[in-house]
């Protein structure tokens, strides 16, 4: 079985890369400023009054698990396919689709016929097309960079949903205010007169993706990104062609790789844990910490707008110091481990607070160790998997790192409006602090980028081969 290093990437790939990582840049942006928005009008336009609590707690993890579990769902397909089609075109169709789909939304809610079912219905569609979408970008990573240089390209994505957190909410509130603005007559002519007839502002959010969403298609079209060769799955009749081979094959990879293995349980009690937090987050806002933003001068839209940029700024912290670092060269599983028992950390305190502006600088330190630890984890993933089975081992990975997340936001929407959700958020973070720290100790996880791993015996660990020769730039 070949290497993922070894693989030679074209001349210009990490100049298509960066072209490649601009405009879908520009699309998390777009998708950011939407989401924030529809977060917004679900709390105060859909249910706005105080005693409508769990229905808006059911209705925002109901929007959160339209976005996810279409994802999981359609990965394992998304990934056989990506493995054996042109990644580019299928980028291209993806975000199209996207587009679209935002349209469609964009026109219910103009029209008043947007309602829960319809907006879940929607976000799942657009979560179905981001599944191929995201397969087909996270394979293209190592066809265009050096190995040497893929910690600094996955940091440079974290760095784009960093930076999309900083700017949206900000963005978002503004574009929110807009149709206010125009009542008022400070915007005038037809432009104004239109502006003016809008019930709020997150139509106006919902066009901004659609466009970005087509900008990042459109660019596709003047690039060349290559696609392996399409190659099966190595073992005979066992694994034949088709998709259930495909995801056994992708399962069976990964567990008979143990470390790979630990890891990757590892992220789904982390995924558990986090996935609560931005269902919490407008609760505990809104319930928990309205005395202190109030009495501070904010609304409920600017506290959280305050929230969410001070994430993301210190999530672009976090994806700048290790995509100009570049991360660890060696030993990366630690900078997967320290990142994270900081973040559970941030997650305690955060879950305490009924302070506005201790809230904010947790989730900064939260937000902080997200790009670090996705960076290094990104990067051994991608070490130890050959590109042209990267799809279906990806696929695989995801499913399993991420099934606990629709867990997370089931639990979160019904014990939102039972219980105090900072109270089950802090339990939920020591419980995963504590699984973090356990693996400090896990000897096999420790060792995990030592060499590249090889598919274990029956009933053994998985085999090292000799360890990586340091691989030169290209």
């Amino acid at each position: 079985m070949s290497s993922a290093s070894s693989t030679s990437t074209p001349p210009n790939g990490f100049r298509t890369f960066l072209i490649v990582w601009a405009t879908q840049a520009l699309a998390v942006f777009g998708f950011m400023v939407a989401f924030f928005s529809l977060t917004v009008w679900l709390t105060q336009v859909l249910y706005p009054a105080p005693d409508q609590r769990a229905q808006l707690s059911a209705a925002l993890s109901a929007a959160s698990l339209a976005w996810v579990v279409p994802g999981l769902v359609f990965a394992p397909l998304a990934g056989s396919w990506v493995d054996r089609h042109d990644r580019r075109i299928t980028m291209m169709g993806a975000g199209v689709l996207q587009a679209v789909t935002t349209l469609a939304l964009l026109s219910l809610m103009v029209s008043g016929r947007l309602n829960l079912s319809l907006l879940v219905g929607l976000l799942g569609l657009l979560a179905a097309s981001n599944a191929f979408h995201a397969a087909a970008f996270d394979t293209s990573y190592v066809m265009l960079v050096p190995r040497s240089l893929l910690p600094r390209a996955n940091g440079m994505m974290q760095t784009v949903w960093s930076l999309a957190t900083v700017l949206a909410p900000g963005t978002a509130a503004i574009i929110l205010a807009v149709p206010s603005l125009a009542k008022q007559g400070a915007i005038g002519g037809a432009l104004g007169d239109a502006l003016a007839r809008l019930q709020n502002g997150a139509p106006l959010s919902l066009a901004l993706q659609a466009t970005t969403f087509v900008i990042a298609a459109v660019a596709l079209i003047f690039l060349r990104i290559p696609s392996p060769e399409a190659a099966d799955t190595p073992g005979g009749a066992r694994h034949k062609k088709g998709l259930w081979s495909d995801v056994v094959f992708g399962a069976d990879y990964i567990w008979q790789r143990r470390p790979l293995l630990w890891l990757l349980l590892l992220f789904a009690v982390i995924n558990l844990v986090g996935s609560t937090v931005g269902i919490f987050q407008p609760l505990m806002l809104k319930y928990n910490a309205a005395a202190d933003w109030g009495k501070r001068g904010f609304t409920f839209e600017t506290a959280l707008a305050m929230l969410g940029t001070a994430a993301g700024a210190g999530g672009v912290a976090g994806g700048l110091i290790v995509s100009t670092w570049g991360g660890l060269k060696s030993r990366r599983v630690w900078g997967v481990l320290v990142p994270l028992v900081v973040l559970m950390g941030a997650y305690v305190v955060y879950s305490l607070s009924p302070f506005v502006y201790l809230m904010a600088a947790a989730m900064s330190i939260a937000a902080f160790t997200g790009p670090v630890a996705n960076a290094h984890s990104q990067a051994i993933w991608q070490a130890q998997t050959p590109p042209e089975l990267q799809g279906r081992v990806f696929a695989v990975r995801r499913v399993v790192a991420q099934f606990t997340a629709p867990i997370g936001m089931m639990l979160a929407g019904w014990a939102g409006g039972r219980f105090n959700p900072a109270s089950v958020l802090l339990v939920l973070a020591l419980a995963g602090g504590a699984v973090v720290a356990s693996q400090l100790a896990n000897r096999s996880l420790l060792r995990i980028d030592e060499g590249p791993l090889q598919a274990a015996a029956p009933g053994k660990a998985a085999v090292r081969e000799v360890p990586h020769t340091p691989d030169a730039e290209s």
